[in-house]
């Protein structure tokens, strides 16, 4: 008879590495719970056991997963074996309680751990006074690099790149750049160039990895050098950065100060998390939920949405005024009542496609001023055949369950002009709102809804009350 199996403890931590995601790419529920019991009973071992071989995104996915206390907990079990960049990995919000529940000294070294753009990305977005109480800890060096990007502007070039980078001089030879990256000791955990610069210590060029190792040590940089560089500005916005790493496909660029030398390089990694963070962002935006994350508390969350549906409330207000105006129609047509949602309903939906598609336009710069209009006329002709598409469908139905063609008639010719007003005005709201610098994901939304939902009631109701003769 074969022998028992272990307890399902041994074999959690025989694992290696441990069943962290299930088959949708999710983190194991299962992991959590068997991470659970050693954080509770403060079992260094097995919790160093289960989590020791873990990316450091695992890692933050499991912090996010855990409750508040079990946080603090897991990384004071963990200790000088907690990497920082796992804070790299999960939210502002979450980040801040952690690195304020942990002593300072902790902080201090786990930071200075940290390539520059990671130590950056965790000090930004702490209090003045903690986030200069831990830079003055920090070395000399590390101290100045990390307060140098801090000054520059959030979301800019400058918060973004790490100052640990290797730029050598053209008239150097292939073996001498070899040879110093051998013999140098601080140089960037991951680098893919050599920024090649001139005596003022401004890019002149690059030379990539692969072709650097493929020449012979003799041959001088100059002549192996890539001079089509595309540098950015330390000041330069976030945004703007990742549409030239999308539009070049770059995999690294150098980041220069308002003088032109050369103050640090982004990498492309760095670049994904920029395009998350923007596309999530907007997102958010539309929904009108602000910047809540899925770890902030219920209080907050509920502050950060009454805004939004006060404004709701208003428009709804306006859009029962409408109604109010026709309330003798729907007295003698209690049809009219039981239609109007639908003739809402489809306007916001056609609009808020038309809106969609926009505001991704404009995020992603593929709308010109010079375009606007041609937007505007396609959204409108999109409008008027998915119109007559829908209103063929909604009027037949209408007339055959009320037994009234008219009425079938009324609704089919509401529900045209109310789709064609919808797919303008989700298309214009937006590039108004660009044009006034206002972000199109936080109000195009709102408006959008007063207006279709104003639009449809009136041309419903109006049109049934001049077709029946109830006005």
């Amino acid at each position: 008879m074969a022998d028992s199996l272990p307890d399902t403890n041994e074999r959690e931590l025989r694992l290696d590495p441990p069943i962290v995601r299930d088959n949708r790419g999710d983190l194991s529920l299962h992991f959590i719970a068997s991470v659970r019991p050693a954080i509770r009973t403060g079992d260094v071992v097995r919790l160093k056991g289960l989590v020791a071989s873990l990316h450091a995104a695992d890692v933050g996915d499991l912090l996010e997963a855990l409750g508040p206390d079990e946080r603090t907990e897991f990384v004071r079990l963990l200790g000088d074996d907690f990497d920082f960049a796992v804070l790299t990995e999960v939210d502002d919000k979450l980040r801040a309680r952690l690195i304020a529940a942990l002593p300072v000294a902790s902080v201090v070294e786990g930071v200075r751990r940290l390539d520059s753009d990671d130590a950056v990305t965790v000090l930004e977005d702490l209090p003045p006074e903690e986030r200069e109480a831990i830079l003055r800890q920090l070395p000399l060096i590390d101290r100045t690099a990390v307060a140098r990007s801090l000054e520059y502007p959030e979301d800019s070039a400058g918060r973004l790149m790490q100052t640990e980078f290797i730029a050598v001089p053209p008239f150097w030879d292939v073996g001498r750049a070899i040879d110093y990256m051998r013999e140098e000791d601080d140089l960037p955990t991951e680098f893919y160039r050599l920024i090649v610069v001139d005596a003022g210590f401004h890019p002149v060029g690059s030379v990539a990895l692969d072709r650097l190792l493929r020449s012979k040590r003799p041959v001088l940089i100059s002549d192996i050098t890539d001079s089509e560089i595309k540098a950015v500005k330390a000041v330069d916005d976030q945004e703007d950065v990742a549409r030239l790493f999308e539009r070049y496909n770059l995999v690294t660029a150098p980041v220069v100060d308002t003088d032109g030398r050369l103050v640090g390089v982004i990498t492309v990694d760095d670049i994904v998390d920029v395009i998350e963070e923007e596309a999530d962002e907007d997102i958010r935006r539309l929904g009108g939920v602000g910047d809540e994350e899925a770890t902030d508390a219920v209080g907050y969350v509920a502050r950060s949405r009454i805004p939004w549906l006060l404004i709701n409330v208003f428009t709804g207000f306006l859009a029962a005024a409408v109604i109010g105006l026709f309330d003798g129609t729907i007295e003698q047509m209690v049809a009219l009542a039981v239609l109007m949602p639908i003739v809402a309903s489809m306007g916001g939906n056609a609009g808020t496609q038309a809106m969609t598609v926009t505001v991704r336009a404009i995020a992603t710069r593929d709308i010109a001023a010079r375009s606007a209009y041609r937007v505007i006329g396609r959204e409108a002709m999109v409008g008027l055949i998915n119109g007559v598409a829908v209103a063929l469908c909604v009027g037949l139905g209408a007339g055959l369950w009320f037994a009234s063609p008219a009425l079938g008639v009324v609704i089919a010719v509401a529900l045209i002009l109310n789709i064609v007003v919808a797919g303008v005005v989700g298309a214009l709201i937006p590039l108004v709102l660009d044009t006034m610098k206002i972000d199109p994901a936080v109000a195009s939304g709102v408006i959008l809804t007063a207006i279709t939902d104003v639009t449809g009631f009136f041309v419903f109701l109006g049109l049934a009350g001049w077709w029946f003769g109830f006005l």
